[in-house]
C-alpha cells in the first residue's frame, strides 16, 4: 500500500488543477477532473476500455440478428445493456476531451486523446449493428413492442434512432464509415483544434494567444482594437492554405455522406439530428434575414453615431460604448450575480449552479493552449457536467458564465433520464443557456441606477442578442453558400472570402466599412463550421425561443418555474412542439419567429429614446 499512495497523489495532481491568482479578478478556479479519472495514467482507464471492449463483443455475439424476434422485456433489457457500454465510452471520451481542452499544445495530452478516440472507435465497431438492426424492424412490429410497458423507458430512444431509418446505409457501409471516422472527420477536427490553439498573434512585440487577442476586439481603446484586428488578419491570412484545405475536405466529406444517405439539402442531416423539420429551420433563417434592416442595421447605425464615427470598422462591432464603465468584475462578483439571478427565478436552479463553483466543475482562467470561447460538456449521468470559460472580467464574460451555467443546470436535470434519453437536440440545448443569460441580464437591468447605466446595459444585451441571432444566421447563410458551392468545385480562398463578405455585409448593414483584405479570412476561425456543420442556427433558434418563453414568464402566474424545470428535466424524450405546448408556443407557426424578435426590437426602440 505504501508504494500505491504516492501514485494516487500524482494522479490527483494531474486532474485537480491549481487555481490562478489575478490581481484584478481574484482567484480563478480550475476544474477537477478526478470525478472521472485520477489522471491520464489512471489504471481505471485501461480497465474501463477493456471492460467496454469485452461487453461490446459479448453483446454482439449474444444478440446480433435477434432484436426483431425479442420480446419487449428482452429488448428493453438489451437496450439497457447497450446503453451501459456507450456510457462508459462516453466517460472515457469526455475525460480525454476535457483533459486536452486546457492543453491543446501539449503533445502527450493530444496523443492521449487520440488513443482514447481510436480505441473507442474500434470498440464501438462491434455495436454498429445495433441501431441498424433496430431500424430494420418493421414499423408495425415495432409499434407492438413500444406499446408494451416494458419498453416505455426506451420509447423516445427508439423513435429518435428510427429518425435515421430513411438515411441508413447497408450494414457493411455503416461499419466502414464508422471505422474510417478516426482518419476522416474526427482527424480534421483535431487538426483544426490543435492549429487554432497553437496560433500566436503579435501585438506591440508581444505574442498573445487566440483568446487574449480576440478579447482585445472588445477593448475600449480603438487603437488597441485595430492592432488586434491587424494581428488576427495577418495570422489567419498566413494559415489560409491549411484552413481552406480543412474546410474543403470536411465539406466534401459531408456532401458525399449526404449523397449516400439521401439528404435533400446540406442542412438536412443536422435538422434530423436536431429533431426539427427543414421548413421550420428555413422559416427561422428567412425571418431573421428579412429582419436584418430593422434590427442589426438600425442598431449599428445608432452605435456609429454614439461613437462619433461615419462608418464602423469590423473591429468596432463589439466595442464598448464611450460611456461604458470598463472596470473589471472580480470572479466572485460574477459568481454572485449569476447565482442571485438564478435564485430570483427559483432557488433550486441556483443550488444546482452553485455546485459548479463549490465542487470544481469550472475552468475559468485564460491560459496558453486552452480552447478559446466557452462550453458546457454534459459528460455522463454517473458524473456531472463541466464548464469551460475564458473569464477576463467584462460584463460580456459574466453573461457567458450565465449562459454556460444554464447549459450546466439543464444537463444536470436531464441526466436523470439516463445517458441516451438525457441527450438533448442542439436546438433545445440552447434554451436553458439563453434563458440563464436573460435572467442575469434582467437582474442587472433592474439594478441600473440611471439612464446612462441602463443604456449601456441595453446596448450590451442588444449586441449579445445580435451576436446570437443575426451573426449566427449570417454564419448559417455562409455555410449554406459554401456547402452549395463546394458541390461544383473545390473552393479557393477567394471563394470563401466572397461568401463570407457578402453574408456579413448583408447582416451588418451600411453602417460598416468592410473589405476582404482586412476581414475576408475571419470565417476560418469559427470552430462550429468544422466541429458540427450547421450547428450555428441552433443559437438563433434558442434565442428566439427564449424570447417568446420569457414573454410568457413575464405574464405568467405561479407555476412557470416548475413547468420550466420539468421541460429541462425531460432531456431528449420530447420534441420541440411537445415541450413548448404547456407554454402555448409552437415553433412550427411562422409567426413564432417574428414574435421571438419582438423583444430584441423593443430593446432597440428603447435605446433610440435614450
Amino acid at each position: 500500500m505504501s508504494t500505491f499512495a504516492p501514485t494516487q497523489a500524482l494522479f490527483a495532481a494531474s486532474s485537480a488543477l491549481s487555481p490562478v491568482e489575478d490581481a484584478d479578478l481574484g482567484t480563478l478556479p480550475r476544474w477537477n477532473l478526478a470525478d472521472l479519472y485520477d489522471g491520464p495514467s489512471d489504471a481505471k482507464i485501461d480497465a474501463d476500455l477493456d471492460w467496454a471492449e469485452a461487453q461490446a463483443k459479448s453483446l454482439s455475439e449474444t444478440v446480433k440478428g435477434t432484436l426483431a424476434s425479442m420480446t419487449p422485456s428482452a429488448l428493453a433489457e438489451t437496450i439497457a445493456w447497450y446503453e451501459t457500454i456507450y456510457e462508459r465510452l462516453g466517460k472515457l471520451g469526455t475525460y480525454a476531451f476535457l483533459n486536452g481542452a486546457t492543453q491543446r499544445t501539449d503533445g502527450e495530452a493530444m496523443q492521449f486523446q487520440a488513443k482514447i478516440n481510436e480505441r473507442s472507435t474500434n470498440i464501438s465497431a462491434d455495436l454498429v449493428f445495433f441501431s441498424l438492426e433496430l431500424n430494420g424492424i418493421e414499423d408495425s412490429a415495432m409499434a407492438d413492442k413500444l406499446a408494451d410497458p416494458a419498453m416505455t423507458p426506451w420509447k423516445s430512444f427508439v423513435e429518435r434512432t428510427r429518425l435515421m431509418k430513411p438515411h441508413q446505409l447497408s450494414d457493411e457501409l455503416e461499419a466502414y464509415t464508422h471505422d474510417f471516422a478516426i482518419v476522416g472527420g474526427s482527424a480534421w477536427v483535431q487538426l483544426f483544434d490543435e492549429t487554432m490553439a497553437a496560433l500566436s498573434f503579435e501585438i506591440d512585440g508581444k505574442e498573445l494567444s487566440n483568446a487574449e487577442t480576440f478579447n482585445l476586439l472588445a477593448d475600449p481603446n480603438r487603437e488597441t482594437r485595430a492592432k488586434a484586428a491587424k494581428a488576427i488578419t495577418k495570422t489567419l491570412g498566413n494559415n489560409q492554405r491549411l484552413m481552406s484545405r480543412i474546410n474543403n475536405t470536411v465539406i466534401k466529406q459531408k456532401e458525399l455522406d449526404d449523397k449516400w444517405r439521401g439528404y435533400a439539402q446540406p442542412v438536412s442531416s443536422r435538422n434530423v439530428a436536431n429533431e426539427v423539420e427543414d421548413d421550420v429551420v428555413k422559416a427561422l433563417a428567412d425571418t431573421v434575414t428579412e429582419a436584418f434592416p430593422r434590427i442589426s442595421h438600425r442598431y449599428y447605425a445608432m452605435k456609429a453615431k454614439w461613437m462619433g464615427l461615419e462608418k464602423l470598422e469590423h473591429y468596432d462591432r463589439n466595442a464598448p460604448l464611450p460611456e461604458a464603465d470598463e472596470a473589471k468584475i472580480p470572479w466572485t462578483d460574477a459568481r454572485d450575480r449569476v447565482l442571485d439571478a438564478y435564485a430570483g427565478f427559483t432557488p433550486s436552479m441556483a443550488q444546482i449552479a452553485g455546485d459548479f463553483f463549490e465542487k470544481g466543475w469550472i475552468d475559468s482562467p485564460v491560459i496558453p493552449g486552452k480552447d478559446a470561447g466557452a462550453f458546457a460538456h454534459p459528460c455522463v449521468p454517473s458524473a456531472h457536467p463541466y464548464v469551460l470559460v475564458n473569464y477576463q472580467g467584462k460584463t460580456r464574460d459574466v453573461m457567458t458564465l450565465a449562459h454556460e451555467l444554464g447549459h450546466g443546470v439543464h444537463q444536470v436535470l436531464a441526466a436523470e433520464k439516463g445517458y441516451f434519453n438525457g441527450s438533448t437536440p442542439l436546438t433545445l440545448a440552447e434554451t436553458a443557456s439563453v434563458f440563464g443569460e436573460m435572467l442575469t441580464f434582467q437582474s442587472l437591468l433592474a439594478d441600473a441606477s440611471d439612464k446612462k447605466q441602463r443604456k449601456v446595459l441595453l446596448a450590451g444585451k442588444v449586441e449579445d442578442m445580435l451576436n446570437t441571432v443575426v451573426r449566427q444566421i449570417a454564419f448559417h447563410n455562409f455555410e449554406t453558400r459554401v456547402h452549395d458551392a463546394r458541390r461544383g468545385k473545390e473552393l479557393l480562398r477567394e471563394d470563401f472570402q466572397t461568401a463570407w463578405m457578402e453574408t456579413q455585409v448583408q447582416a451588418l448593414g451600411p453602417a460598416f466599412h468592410l473589405n476582404a483584405e482586412e476581414y475576408g479570412d475571419y470565417w476560418s476561425y469559427i470552430p462550429h463550421f468544422i466541429h458540427v456543420p450547421f450547428y450555428v442556427y441552433a443559437y438563433a433558434f434558442g434565442d428566439c425561443l427564449v424570447n417568446s418563453l420569457y414573454a410568457v414568464y413575464q405574464d405568467s402566474e405561479a407555476g412557470f418555474a416548475e413547468k420550466y424545470l420539468e421541460m429541462l428535466a425531460s432531456g431528449g424524450t420530447k420534441r420541440h412542439h411537445e415541450l413548448l405546448a404547456p407554454f402555448g408556443l409552437d415553433a412550427r407557426d411562422p409567426s413564432f419567429w417574428r414574435q421571438g424578435l419582438t423583444l430584441l426590437e423593443s430593446f432597440i426602440d428603447e435605446l433610440e429614446t435614450l
